[in-house]
């Protein structure tokens, strides 16, 4: 009872779990599996997810008074996790090992991505996303990563955009990917 009181977070629990779902409903739009022919397979799911984690992530780190409310979801995101883990029965013994690659898999990913996004012109971008989303060099991938790379850059622009205020109050907003064309690196 007393507990809430002492919160280092700039918002309740609500706040980050309201953001955390608009993250992982973005990445479950059909949109994705349909059109940009990312996997609708268990690590083609996570790896959308964390791939708006890493987005949404980047943005509240660029404003000191945000950054609790990223630590807080991504806390939630690593919740979210196990309990997904836990759901399709890996035994409790397990799970801190599927956890740890979990983690590795985000923080590699999230500097590939920053990598990418720093980087002039958009072949890096393509690349990670062909190697992360796609798995390699399918055909699918060639022609598809350009255009979630084109997303990609839509959503830091839009992100960027967004007032800390509103990220802060719970409101977040990506680009509608149905729209995107596909770019040329």
């Amino acid at each position: 009872m007393i507990f809430p009181l002492f919160r280092r977070e700039p918002r309740g629990p609500d706040t980050i779990s309201t953001l955390y779902g608009m993250i992982v409903a973005q990445a479950r739009l059909p949109c994705f599996y349909r059109d940009y022919a990312v996997a609708d397979t268990v690590n083609g799911r996570f790896d959308l997810i964390v791939l708006h984690l890493a987005l949404v992530l980047d943005r509240l780190a660029q404003d000191p008074a945000l950054q609790p409310l990223g630590q807080g979801i991504f806390d939630h995101f690593c919740q979210d996790m196990d309990h997904n883990l836990r759901e399709m029965g890996i035994g409790d013994l397990k799970v801190p090992k599927q956890m740890r690659r979990v983690g590795e898999a985000y923080y590699g990913r999230s500097q590939a991505y920053r990598a990418a996004w720093a980087a002039k012109g958009n072949g890096l971008l393509v690349e990670t996303l062909e190697r992360n989303i796609y798995g390699g060099g399918s055909p699918s991938a060639a022609a598809t990563a350009p255009r979630l790379a084109a997303y990609m850059r839509e959503a830091l622009r839009d992100l960027g955009a967004q007032p800390s205020a509103s990220l802060a109050g719970g409101e977040l907003h990506f680009p509608e990917p149905s729209k995107i064309p596909a770019i040329t690196s």
